[in-house]
């Protein structure tokens, strides 16, 4: 007999489907700054989802793992992609706005084809740990595609980078899911390597304006072999 999931594990299901809506929103906002503000606001939820998870499992480390999080996702990275997008100038804007490869209702209908494949393959693992249901890694690994299929169908390098940072909120989703007993030292290594991934992509905005003048990463086609 099936027992109704509790407060802690409802809650954490909730807020993973509200970070997954959030994704859904980032492929239909055409101005990258929306999809920033939509991309702190991500990761905000997990920082939430990791404080829901260590009231309700006695986890204290997940505490400290929350409020780096948010300083580094919430305050830091949304800061560093607007200063990044300062340099274009809201000149720029339209014209990356108009980077899809997909209009973008045709990319919300694939990102949901996205989303259900990764939710039904991630489910069909049947895994969950002690500190979350096992539906929010089926949410998670719907994210993870969606995080993929945003990358594909925008042509700009900030949108890119964007759907990056969404990907490592996607796994960090996971590792709550399945593994927030880790010690912390393990958790906050993901938060390195977002800091890297933002040095980075940083460098690549920079370089690639500073040569096309443009953050489109359409006229990259002709480097093909």
């Amino acid at each position: 007999m099936n027992t109704a999931p509790g407060v802690y594990e409802g809650a954490a299901s909730v807020i993973a489907a509200l970070m997954l809506l959030v994704e859904f929103g980032m492929l239909r906002q055409a101005l990258v700054r929306d999809q920033v503000r939509l991309y702190a606001a991500q990761s905000a939820l997990l920082s939430v989802l990791a404080v829901v998870i260590a009231a309700g499992r006695d986890l204290p480390g997940l505490y400290a793992l929350a409020a780096l999080s948010a300083a580094l996702k919430v305050a830091a990275v949304p800061l560093v992609l607007r200063r990044l997008l300062g340099v274009p100038a809201d000149r720029d804007a339209p014209g990356v706005a108009g980077s899809y490869t997909l209009s973008p209702a045709s990319a919300v209908l694939a990102g949901i084809g996205l989303a259900a494949f990764g939710f039904f393959a991630f489910g069909a693992f049947h895994l969950s740990g002690p500190a979350a249901p096992a539906l929010a890694l089926a949410i998670a690994g719907a994210m993870v595609f969606v995080a993929f299929g945003l990358m594909i169908v925008r042509r700009d390098v900030a949108s890119q980078a964007v759907g990056f940072f969404t990907l490592e909120n996607a796994i960090s989703l996971a590792a709550l899911v399945v593994a927030a007993g880790l010690p912390l030292i393990f958790e906050t290594a993901f938060l390195f390597d977002l800091l890297v991934a933002v040095v980075v992509f940083g460098m690549l905005i920079r370089a690639h304006h500073a040569r096309a003048e443009s953050l489109s990463t359409a006229d990259l086609t002709r480097l093909r072999g």
